[in-house]
C-alpha cells in the first residue's frame, strides 16, 4: 500500500470491535467506505460478505493501490473512486447504502460535513448504520443520528451510530 501524510489505519482493536457490532447486518450490505485511506474496512467488510463496496479516496497511488489489491483479492463487489470524500458525496447519485465508514483524517472538521451530506444526498437507507471514527475528545453532538454504541482504543474513539429518515426529513 502506498505511502501517504496522515495515512492512520484504523487501530486492530477498533476494527475487531467493530465489525463484532456489525455481525448480524454485513451479510448482503451495501457499504460506503468514504475516507478509505488503506481500505481496511472496506475490503473487511467485503470479505465478510458485503453485496456491495464503493470506497472513496482523494490520494491516487492509494486508490491505485485499493484498485491493486482488490484485484488481487477479487472483490468484484468493491468499487474505488478517486476524488475527495466531500466533493463525491455532494455529486454523489442518490444510493441506499446500508453501513457507512467515516474515519476520516483527524482535526479536519470533516465528520459533520460528511454525515450532512449523506443525509442531504439521500445516500442512506433507513436504519442505515453509520460507524464514526475520530480523535479522543471530538463531541459528536453536531450528528444527527442516534448514538448505539461508543468506545475509545488509546487515542481514537468510535462509535456506531443509526440513521432513521424520521427524525430526518
Amino acid at each position: 500500500m502506498a505511502e501517504a501524510p496522515g495515512l492512520r489505519p484504523s487501530p486492530d482493536r477498533a476494527r475487531e470491535t467493530l465489525f463484532n457490532w456489525l455481525q448480524p447486518y454485513i451479510e448482503g450490505a451495501v457499504c460506503l467506505d468514504l475516507f478509505a485511506g488503506t481500505g481496511a474496512l472496506g475490503f473487511e467488510a467485503a470479505s465478510r460478505g458485503a453485496s456491495r463496496v464503493v470506497m472513496v479516496e482523494d490520494n491516487p497511488a492509494l486508490a491505485r493501490g485499493l484498485r491493486d489489491q482488490a484485484r488481487r483479492l477479487g472483490a468484484e463487489q468493491v468499487e474505488i473512486v478517486c476524488r475527495e470524500a466531500l466533493d463525491w458525496l455532494a455529486a454523489a447519485p442518490r444510493r441506499d447504502f446500508d453501513i457507512v465508514f467515516l474515519d476520516p483524517p483527524f482535526a479536519r472538521g470533516l465528520i459533520e460535513p460528511a454525515v450532512k451530506g449523506l443525509i442531504d444526498r439521500r445516500c442512506l437507507s433507513e436504519g442505515a448504520l453509520v460507524y464514526v471514527e475520530s480523535e479522543a475528545g471530538l463531541g459528536g453532538g453536531g450528528i444527527p443520528l442516534q448514538k448505539l454504541k461508543q468506545a475509545k482504543a488509546g487515542q481514537v474513539q468510535y462509535g456506531l451510530w443509526r440513521f432513521h429518515a424520521v427524525q430526518n426529513p
